[in-house]
């Protein structure tokens, strides 16, 4: 397997505009809003549908401003433990540990892959059929965005599968499923592929869209650009199976993708 060294700090990649970066679009979850979300729960695990809003782990606005917060303060925990993480726009299925010894164990099953993971992603363009995406990824050196990755020869090994299940009006609705967990794999793949996920600010048309989102917010422009507000992935099934949890976690495509799709011509087929 290749590896690679992250390059020497560079203040200008690292920090590309001269102010500090506002908080946007916080949110400030409500217990109600919490219950609503969560799909399982025992003495082991949480599981939760995640909104493409809320970020896992950050709680910078207090600890109901982010889903490991929200659930330490809801149950009373010392901690709530993520066995994986979604980024704060991608929605959909997640597993919070309920203690370490549990999360120690699941996060080794992930480690080992034993922990299978289906998305659903809106697609730009039309894809034909099924293709496999196998491009070793690493730090994009030429971004303005400073964790941004994408595809370099010494980078360490990634693989991705895109699968479309339907095609209209210009975009494809794909399940995607991973080999290998690289940071941003999914987005960095479908940029490679030439068809970069829907909304994307960082591996979509342009990672600039992103620091301008850090600086105003959503704006017209960044619609007219980026056509939908956060970006179209969507975590669908968590299969548990393998890792000592005789349990497939399922959500559907939410509400926000459907009603893209639907505007868009692009068919959802039953059952997600």
């Amino acid at each position: 397997m290749n590896e690679y060294v992250r390059p020497a700090f560079n203040p200008r990649l690292a920090c590309p505009w001269p102010r500090r970066p506002r908080l946007v679009n916080v949110v400030q979850v409500t217990p109600a809003e919490l219950d609503s979300w969560i799909i399982h729960h025992d003495e082991e695990v949480i599981v939760v549908n995640k909104p493409g809003n809320l970020t896992c782990h950050t709680d910078k606005a207090g600890p109901w401003s982010s889903l490991a917060g929200a659930l330490r303060e809801h149950f009373g925990l010392a901690a709530a433990h993520p066995v994986f993480r979604l980024d704060r726009e991608t929605s959909g299925v997640i597993v919070f540990a309920m203690n370490p010894a549990v999360a120690a164990r699941l996060q080794t099953a992930m480690q080992r892959r034993l922990v299978g993971k289906t998305y659903l992603a809106v697609m730009t363009g039309e894809l034909a059929g099924p293709v496999t995406v196998d491009q070793p990824l690493g730090p994009d050196e030429s971004s303005p965005v400073y964790f941004k990755t994408g595809v370099r020869p010494d980078g360490r090994s990634a693989v991705t599968h895109f699968t479309p299940l339907s095609t209209g009006g210009g975009f494809t609705l794909a399940r995607v499923v991973l080999e290998t967990g690289r940071m941003h794999q999914i987005r960095a793949h479908a940029q490679w592929l030439g068809h970069c996920v829907v909304g994307d600010k960082t591996y979509g048309p342009d990672a600039r869209c992103y620091l301008d989102f850090l600086d105003h917010g959503w704006t017209p422009a960044l619609e007219e650009k980026l056509l939908l507000r956060r970006q179209a992935l969507h975590c669908a099934e968590i299969d548990m199976r393998r890792a000592g949890l005789d349990r497939v976690f399922c959500v559907p495509l939410p509400a926000d993708l459907r009603a893209f799709c639907a505007a868009r011509g692009l068919p959802v087929p039953p059952g997600l």
